[in-house]
């Protein structure tokens, strides 16, 4: 069964974090992604296999050169989006920019950078902590200390990769009924503003406090956070419903009669204290087994490496094994035209003469 973006054909020029993502996000739903690699390059941190460079193949191009950068002007005039990250002005210097390919009007124009193509920042280096710490999502996550940073999860992959693929998605609809393409300006900086638009309303109607650990998701809350089991472990709780509440106090053990009221949030501390002391009674592995099948929202906090291995996680086939490396299954799931890892070396370069004549370039 083919993807639903089969027949699709992508030009990706080799970036790192977000813009790799988005390409794996469009090659696992059948698009044809070609990755164009420059002379000699080795990932920044070392990486024997990158699983978001997986399905897709490469090709190696001095873009300096007027060799290299006619090979990707071909495969571009014959593509139906570019993927770079690189930035703003940059592809314009090339010769490669948007305004490049006037025989090409459907082309869809895929940019990825951390705080646009305009502002004031445009042209500033930067990382995913950079970008989440002036979008407010980094202010509200970590201890009352100091903000910790989430992984690279909110700003590379979730404000960036993932809103470059969907705003592709939706240029690549709209073309087909336009017959025109379109620059779609995927910036870090918005789309982590965008994954607040919850968190901005609950603030706006004065149920989010502009502090650390003092709100209902943030782990203020004695039935919305992780506690330390006896051993190394930890349980996570997300028992925000009175129900789901009452029945994780039924299976932990403690009596609901002297606990305070759910929502008595000047008594969280000490809900808090009396939840955590009873988990510390036991092992991680003792709950999970306590709260399994059950509505008290309560599991365990698993590991990178426990994790595929799951009941439930091997049931729905939520990791599967490419290229001898444990990863991530294509997803969300489509019941007609499902995703999938295209076969494909990521060590060995596409014949780039037999690329050109395929794609009719």
């Amino acid at each position: 069964m083919r993807g639903p973006l089969t027949g699709l054909r992508i030009v990706e020029i080799a970036g790192l974090g977000p813009t790799p993502f988005a390409a794996m996000l469009l090659a696992d739903m059948g698009a044809e992604v070609v990755r164009i690699e420059r002379p000699g390059h080795r990932h920044i941190l070392g990486l024997d296999h990158d699983i978001l460079n997986r399905g897709r193949g490469f090709v190696v191009l001095d873009l300096k050169s007027d060799t290299g950068k006619t090979a990707a002007r071909r495969l571009i005039d014959r593509a139906d989006g570019v993927i770079e990250g690189l930035r703003p002005g940059v592809m314009e210097r090339l010769g490669l920019g948007p305004e490049d390919f006037p025989g090409n009007p459907r082309l869809v124009y895929g940019r990825m950078t951390g705080w646009g193509q305009s502002g004031p920042l445009a042209h500033t280096a930067g990382h995913d902590i950079t970008y989440i710490a002036l979008s407010g999502a980094l202010h509200a996550v970590g201890p009352v200390e100091r903000p910790v940073p989430p992984l690279n999860l909110v700003g590379d992959f979730g404000g960036g990769g993932m809103y470059l693929a969907f705003g592709m998605a939706c240029a690549f609809l709209e073309a087909a009924r336009s017959g025109q393409g379109q620059v779609v300006d995927a910036a870090i900086s918005d789309g982590t503003a965008h994954l607040m638009a919850m968190i901005q309303g609950l603030a706006a109607g004065g149920l989010w406090s502009d502090a650390r650990e003092a709100n209902l998701l943030d782990g203020a809350a004695p039935f919305y956070r992780c506690y330390a089991c006896k051993d190394s472990g930890f349980l996570a709780v997300g028992a925000i419903e009175p129900k789901f509440w009452s029945e994780f106090l039924r299976l932990a053990g403690i009596d609901p009669g002297g606990m305070p009221d759910q929502m008595d949030r000047a008594r969280w501390p000490e809900a808090r204290a009396r939840v955590a002391a009873r988990i510390a009674e036991r092992t991680r592995d003792d709950w999970a087994g306590v709260f399994a099948g059950s509505d008290a929202c309560a599991v365990p906090v698993l590991t990178l490496v426990e994790a595929p291995s799951h009941p439930h996680n091997a049931a729905r086939a939520t990791y599967l094994v490419h290229d001898g490396v444990t990863q991530p299954a294509p997803a969300p799931r489509l019941s007609r035209t499902p995703g999938r890892v295209a076969a494909g070396s990521q060590s060995e370069p596409l014949d780039l003469a037999a690329l050109l004549v395929r794609w009719g370039a």
